[in-house]
C-alpha cells in the first residue's frame, strides 16, 4: 500500500465505498491533474479534487481577481481582489491539504504550450469560459490523446461531459458534438449572459466527479453529455456518437476570443466625438453590467430588456434628446446597439437624431 497512514486516515470513509476502495484511493494520489482556468468552474473543481486526494494539480490562469468574480469562484474573497488567480487558489489548496503539490501557472493555454503541458499529465479538466479555449483544449486532447473532462455554464444551464480521443484510440471528442468554432456574433457575450453563482458549483461539482470516476478506475463514461437546468433541478444525458466522416485534429488553430473584438478606425473616431462632447452616449446594457464597466463619460441609459418590451420607451427617450445631433449607442458587444439603431433610426431621424452603434461594444 503507497498511501502514508495520515492520508489513508483522512479519505478512509471514502476507501469504505464498494467499487472504490483503497485502490481507488492510491490511484488519485498517483494521478496529475491540469486544470484549465481558476475561474467559476475551475475552482469548485481544484476544492473538490485536491479534498478527494489527487496527488498533484496544476492550474493554469492568467488573470487577478476581481470582485465581480466572488460571487461564483469560490476559492477567492475580497481581500483577494488584484492577485493572481492562480496564486491565491494555490494558498487555499495547500492550506486544505499540506501535502498535496499544486503548480500555478500564471499564463495563457494557447498553442504553443497547450500540447506538452497536456502530455505531463494523467487528466486535463477545462474550466474555461471561452469558447476559444474550450476548442484550444478540446484539440490539444485529442492530438495528445489525453482525456478530457469539458463543462460549460451559461445562466442558469450547465453542461459537461468526459471526452476521450486521439490518435491511438478513436473515441469521441468535442468536435463530434461541435464540429466547428461558433462565430462571434453568434455567441453570448460573456460580460452579458450572466450566470447564477452555484450554477458553477454544481457544475464544477459534476466535472470533479467524472475526473474522480476517470482516474480512479470506475465506471466513466466516454461521450455522455450531462445537460443541468438549475431552475428545473433536472440532469439529462444524451450519448454523443463519433462522427464516422470528422478527421481527427492533428493540428492547433488560433482562434479570437468571442469577447475581444478588434477596436477599429470607426469605434476609435465616436468615442473621440463623445469625449470631445461632440455625441451624446446612449448604454443600452442592464444596469449589472453599467456596473462592471463604463465610459468615464456621462451617459443616458435605457436597457435593452425594457425598449424590447416596451418600444415607447426609447421613442420617448428620443423625445427627451430632440435635435441633440450625434447619439452613440452602445453595449458589450454591439449587437444590442445595432438592433436599437436598425429598430429606431427612422424615429431619430424624425426628431433631429442620428444614431450610430458603437462597433465591437465598450
Amino acid at each position: 500500500m503507497s498511501l502514508p497512514h495520515a492520508e489513508l486516515r483522512r479519505t478512509a470513509r471514502q476507501t469504505l465505498l464498494p467499487g472504490f476502495g483503497v485502490e481507488g484511493q492510491e490511484a488519485l494520489n498517483r494521478a496529475r491533474v491540469l486544470v484549465v482556468g481558476a475561474g467559476g468552474l475551475g475552482c469548485p473543481v481544484m476544492q473538490a479534487l485536491v479534498a478527494t486526494g489527487v496527488g498533484t494539480l496544476t492550474v493554469i490562469d492568467d488573470d487577478v481577481v476581481d470582485d465581480t468574480n466572488i460571487h461564483r469562484q469560490i476559492l477567492f474573497s475580497a481581500a483577494d481582489v488584484g492577485r493572481p488567480k492562480v496564486e491565491v487558489a494555490a494558498e487555499q489548496l495547500r492550506r486544505h491539504r499540506a501535502d498535496a503539490t499544486i503548480v500555478p501557472l500564471r499564463e495563457r493555454l494557447d498553442a504553443s504550450n497547450a500540447p506538452e503541458l497536456f502530455r505531463e499529465h494523467d487528466l486535463v479538466i477545462d474550466g474555461s469560459d471561452t469558447f476559444g479555449t474550450k476548442f484550444l483544449s478540446a484539440d490539444a486532447a485529442e492530438i495528445t490523446g489525453t482525456p478530457l473532462v469539458w463543462g460549460s455554464v451559461l445562466r442558469f444551464h450547465g453542461e459537461l461531459a468526459l471526452w476521450r480521443s486521439g490518435p491511438e484510440d478513436r473515441g469521441v471528442g468535442l468536435r463530434d458534438l461541435y464540429p466547428t468554432h461558433p462565430a462571434p456574433e453568434d455567441t453570448p457575450d460573456c460580460a452579458t449572459a450572466g450566470v447564477l453563482g452555484v450554477t458553477t458549483s454544481v457544475v464544477g461539482g459534476m466535472m470533479a466527479t467524472e475526473a474522480v470516476k476517470y482516474l480512479a478506475g470506475m465506471d466513466a463514461e466516454v461521450g455522455v453529455l450531462h445537460v443541468y437546468e438549475a431552475l428545473a433541478g433536472t440532469v439529462r444525458r444524451f450519448e454523443v456518437a463519433a462522427d464516422p466522416e470528422r478527421e481527427l485534429v492533428t493540428e492547433l488553430e488560433v482562434q479570437t476570443p468571442s469577447c475581444a473584438l478588434p477596436q477599429d478606425g470607426e469605434k476609435t473616431r465616436l468615442l473621440a466625438q463623445v469625449a470631445g462632447g461632440n455625441a451624446t452616449a446612449l448604454d443600452v446594457r442592464e444596469l449589472g453590467e453599467k456596473a462592471i464597466k463604463d465610459l468615464p463619460q456621462q451617459s443616458v441609459h435605457l436597457p435593452a430588456s425594457v425598449w424590447r418590451e416596451d418600444p415607447d420607451t426609447a421613442t420617448s427617450l428620443l423625445d427627451t434628446l430632440r435635435g441633440a445631433g450625434d447619439v452613440v449607442v452602445y453595449c458589450a458587444s454591439g449587437k444590442r446597439s445595432a438592433d436599437f439603431v436598425e429598430r429606431f433610426g427612422e424615429a431619430a431621424n424624425a426628431r433631429g437624431l442620428t444614431l450610430h452603434s458603437l462597433p465591437g461594444g465598450l
